[in-house]
Formats: C-alpha cells, structure tokens, sequence
C-alpha cells in the first residue's frame, strides 16, 4: 500500500458550514432582487417552484455527472410562475449574486480547521474539491475564511462543468497534486458524492461526519438526501483531532 502524499478535501459540510439562516436569508435576498427588478413573484410560490426545479436540475446531475447552475432553476422556477425570464437574463444574474452573498456573511469555519490545515501543510500536497454550482462565490467564500492559503490546488465544479461524484473532476485534483491516485486520501461528508465516487476514481477515503452529528444544515441550495452509511472499511472522523491522530497513528502508511 502506497503511502500517502497528498489530501483532499471537499468544502461545505467538511472545512465550512453555514448558519442555520443562512439558506433561508439566501432565498430571501433572491426573491427581494427578483422583485426589485419587476418580477411580481409571490413568494410563498416561489420558494416551492424554486425547491421544486432544484431538485429536478440536481437528480439530472446525479444522472449524467454533468455541474448544473442556479440561474436554471431560476428560470424554470419562474416559468412555472407564469414569467419567461431565459437563465442568461441579467435579472436572474443579480438574483444569483444575492442569493450567494447571504454565505459571505453566514459561514464558517468547522472548528479546529485552520490548526489542522497549518499541521499538514507542508507535510502533505493539499487540495480543495467542491461541488459548488457558482464559483465566484465559492471562491470568495474560500479567501474570506482565509483558506487559500493552505491549497494547492482549488477545484470547483461549476468552473470544469463535472461534479463529484464523475470520476473526472477526482482525476483533474490527483493530476494538479501530482500524485498517483492511491497516494491521495479524500476528505467529505456526503457519502456518495464523496465517499463513493473518491472509492471510485481510486482515492482513499475518510468520512468527516462534524455536521452530520452536529445537524447542521445542507449546503447551499442542496436538498438533503436520505444515504446508507459507508462500509465500516472507510475511516469516520467527527473532528479534526481524530483525524490527524488517524494520520499520526500509520492507517495510512
């Protein structure tokens, strides 16, 4: 067994979580813009088309492994509303920026983080891999919780247009890092965006459970789903102590 070189590590629910309010400020904000720019939406309605269209864009990308973007489910959202408003229109562009920037304000950073990424860096090639729809947001979340230092490399889906699970985008991180895929752990909370697909592209895997034990909401625009567990092959950490301690203590050697 190859010895480990290089970490992944996924982003929401893993290195960040957000406030409880913070999808629910983020909705808000989205329907206030909306309005603000002469889309009479009645927002009870909104909220349930929005949900809805979220849902059928994300199990198409569970399906085909291709990124999706919220101006979609926009669009559709509002479709069904009675308002023709294509995905590129400027008004659904201002509607995103808003929606996004309740997570500038609302993040943070699962405790022990940073003090963990500092002790490995150095040590080890580092890379951040997200599946995250809009990435000049996720990208001005990563440098205003003062992440970027600690990286690599930062892949985000909605920049290569994969997502995790697809092999592909696991295949882009192991070729910036360098490394042969059985000398790179992967780090993530969602069992089969994660889990599964790092098993998959050949990367080991380790499953950071702090928000799943904690109840902390879904990312950003995510619906939550209901996963079995991994095989009790897969290491379990809840904080970053159990894991560096997982790291210290040879699992990986």
């Amino acid at each position: 067994m190859n010895h480990i070189k290089a970490i992944g590590f996924d982003l929401f629910n893993t290195l960040i979580a957000g406030e409880p309010s913070a999808i629910r400020e983020a909705v808000s904000r989205l329907i206030r813009t909306l309005r603000q720019n002469d889309l009479d939406i009645e927002p009870e309605a909104f909220v349930q088309a929005h949900r809805d269209a979220a849902m059928r864009f994300i199990q198409e990308t569970r399906s085909h492994g291709r990124e999706t973007h919220n101006s979609f489910w926009i669009s559709a959202a509002l479709e069904t509303l009675g308002f023709s408003v294509p995905p590129d229109d400027v008004r659904i562009s201002r509607g995103v920026d808003a929606y996004f920037s309740a997570f500038l304000q609302n993040c943070r950073l699962i405790p022990g983080t940073s003090e963990m990424l500092e002790t490995i860096r150095g040590q080890y090639r580092l890379g951040l891999l997200s599946n995250f729809t809009h990435a000049p947001a996720a990208r001005q979340i990563i440098e205003v919780l003062g992440l970027t230092p600690f990286f690599d490399t930062v892949i985000i889906s909605g920049d290569i247009g994969y997502c995790k699970p697809n092999p592909l985008v696991f295949q882009r991180l192991i070729d910036q890092l360098g490394v042969e895929k059985s000398q790179a752990l992967y780090v993530g909370d969602d069992v089969n965006a994660d889990i599964a697909g790092a098993r998959l592209a050949g990367l080991r895997p380790v499953w950071m459970t702090y928000t799943l034990d904690k109840d902390v909401p879904p990312p950003p625009g995510i619906p939550s789903e209901a996963v079995d567990e991994p095989d009790s092959s897969v290491p379990r950490v809840s904080n970053w102590e159990t894991f560096l301690a997982l790291l210290d203590g040879g699992r990986f050697a």
